[in-house]
């Protein structure tokens, strides 16, 4: 039986977006450092590894978000039990969307996304710590 999807990426992006606020990458580099703000790095762990880190964002793996958010779960992170604003972010902007959305759900607030993810902060000269270079060219 072939499975018919209900629901596209497109359209539960689309409702994230109308529900979370969508902070430019260009804004989010001049929240770097602040003590009212955690930035929350979704991205793989082989993704940060290979591409850089933003400096001094809290790295959370988008599959334990709810696991580390719920102050009941064993895998609790404090982090997330702050009264602090949380700007997600992940490489393009859509698992961010969908994970601002999951922690506004929870009850986690006030929460945002990164338009555009890591590839957006890069190009408006957002930090970056680490990563390799591109194949073939020296770092």
């Amino acid at each position: 039986m072939v499975q018919t999807i209900s629901k596209g990426y497109k359209a539960l992006l689309a409702e994230a977006n109308a529900m979370v606020e969508t902070v430019p990458a260009a804004e989010a580099v001049k929240l770097v450092g602040r003590d009212d703000v955690v930035l929350v790095d979704l991205r793989d762990p082989r993704e940060l590894e290979r591409e850089g880190k933003v400096p001094g964002a809290f790295h959370c793996p988008r599959g334990m978000l709810e696991f580390w958010i719920d102050p009941e779960s064993p895998y609790h992170k404090p982090t997330f039990a702050q009264d602090k604003r949380f700007v997600f972010f992940c490489a393009g902007g859509w698992r961010s969307a969908l994970a601002a959305r999951t922690a506004r759900e929870m009850g986690l607030k006030p929460v945002a996304h990164m338009g555009g993810g890591f590839a957006a902060w890069r190009e408006a000269g957002g930090p970056v710590e680490g990563g390799k270079p591109p194949e073939g060219k020296a770092g």
